[in-house]
């Protein structure tokens, strides 16, 4: 399906969240514009980040490129170290003469290819606060500030009693609508890209989030262990939340309590995310842009609360991977599909959207026709990486395998989605499942050989 040329692009980029929201069946999790949103929209069930970490899921989004053991590894990677001849969506959107701006957490590293942008990216913690440690972390509770300036990083949560605006959330949010009501006297068309910065840990939100759950009423996971026959290589200690203060050391486990805690934290975080998008989408709608703006909902990755004994994303499991995609747009039916894609596939995706030449050396393919007609099956297979890990997902498997410095198999994990989503029992070496882990495992050799850039 093709937009007319004149068509806007809001690109909402959240932090951290998986699709544990109402249009993915969750009763605990309260959002409910995002909840409209999908009801306007087409839902993806099966849409994967190509690497469980900030930066590298970015970079790759936003160049069409999947990663490889030497290209968007990291939380820190940019696109202008590790893909300097790419030209990033942005940059294919502003030389097509769209204004393309960047608000928030978009890119990982602020100026990371900030000549493709209309404007310099702006983000809030580069402002008077980045004077303090750790601004970044964003606490406003005095004894959290102070135990950041005496040296530590402070805790994992936060529940203070202010208004939106105080975090930089909620000041990422205002900016987007000034924004758009900027925009509205301008002729050209625009690529918005806004990042939100939560639910990304510190879980810091203001109270009222914190409010419409309660700790006890918080459902820790099913999955609590590693999967039956997992490799050593599945585990990890969650360095990320161990940082810091008052985490148990590696490999103490959480204990219950904590364990509630964070994930009321979690979903405080995105309540108020939820009330942002909720603010930035009215904007866009009393602005006069609704009926003419493409919107892209997504989240950078997942994050395990607690499953397979992780707190972290950091792993090629369906919970840090398996992200929420949501596209609104104008001639797109709502709906939902289960159409298997993969991020790279949002950019040549918004290409052809806007009736625009995809370049042929991208790695993603665009999944248009998938808004035409969910039941469309998508791709046969996606994959994705961490660190030592090189991963293939089927509509029906999930393939993970590790290698060593010298690129000689270390382990393998196979499972069945169609009778364990939840990923608990490890197949590999089942006998049965012989010729599905070899056909796997040759596309996932073929995928590594051939996902070099071309320039």
């Amino acid at each position: 399906m093709h937009a007319p040329p004149s068509h806007k692009v809001l690109f909402l980029i959240i932090d951290d969240l998986r699709p544990e929201l109402p249009t993915y069946g969750s009763t605990q999790v309260h959002a409910p514009n995002i909840e409209r949103l999908a009801q306007q929209g087409l839902v993806f069930h099966n849409a994967y980040a190509n690497v469980p970490v900030c930066g590298a899921s970015r970079g790759s989004l936003l160049t069409g490129l999947r990663p490889t053991a030497t290209r968007f590894v990291g939380f820190q990677a940019r696109m202008d170290v590790d893909t300097p001849s790419a030209l990033p969506l942005f940059g294919a959107l502003k030389a097509q003469g769209y204004r393309s701006l960047s608000l928030g957490k978009v890119a990982h590293v602020t100026d990371d290819y900030a000549e493709y942008w209309s404007s310099a990216p702006w983000n809030p913690w580069t402002e008077a606060r980045m004077r303090q440690r750790m601004a970044y972390r964003d606490y406003l509770l005095p004894e959290n500030l102070q135990a950041v300036e005496e040296g530590g990083l402070g805790p994992p949560f936060e529940s203070a009693e202010v208004e939106d605006d105080a975090y930089f959330s909620g000041q990422i949010a205002d900016r987007a609508i000034g924004t758009i009501e900027e925009l509205r006297d301008q002729e050209n068309p625009f690529f918005l890209a806004v990042g939100l910065l939560k639910p990304h840990l510190p879980f810091n939100a203001p109270k009222r989030y914190w409010d419409l759950y309660r700790a006890e009423d918080v459902r820790l996971p099913q999955v609590s262990n590693l999967p039956i026959n997992a490799p050593s290589e599945a585990w990890h200690n969650w360095g990320e939340l161990r940082y810091y203060d008052d985490m148990p050391p590696a490999p103490e486990p959480l204990s219950e309590a904590l364990a509630r805690t964070l994930i009321h934290g979690y979903y405080a975080s995105v309540s108020y995310i939820d009330a942002l998008v909720g603010r930035i989408l009215w904007a866009l709608d009393e602005n006069g842009f609704t009926d003419n703006t493409i919107v892209v909902f997504l989240s950078d990755h997942g994050w395990s609360l607690g499953e397979h004994g992780l707190w972290a994303k950091h792993s090629t499991f369906d919970v840090a991977t398996r992200s929420p995609l949501i596209v609104r747009a104008p001639g797109v039916a709502p709906g939902h599909t289960r159409a298997l894609i993969e991020f790279a596939d949002l950019y040549p995706t918004l290409m052809e959207m806007l009736g625009m030449d995809i370049a042929a050396n991208l790695h993603g393919r665009s999944f248009a026709n998938v808004l035409s007609n969910p039941d469309a099956p998508g791709k046969e297979a996606v994959y994705l990486r961490w660190l030592d890990a090189e991963a293939i997902k089927t509509p029906d498997f999930a393939l993970s395998e590790w290698f060593d410095e010298q690129g000689e198999f270390t382990a393998r994990m196979l499972y069945d989605h169609r009778n364990d989503r939840d990923e608990t029992i490890n197949l590999a070496e089942e006998p049965e499942y012989r010729d599905t882990e070899e056909a796997m495992h040759r596309a996932l050799m073929e995928n590594i050989r051939n996902r070099e850039v071309i320039d």
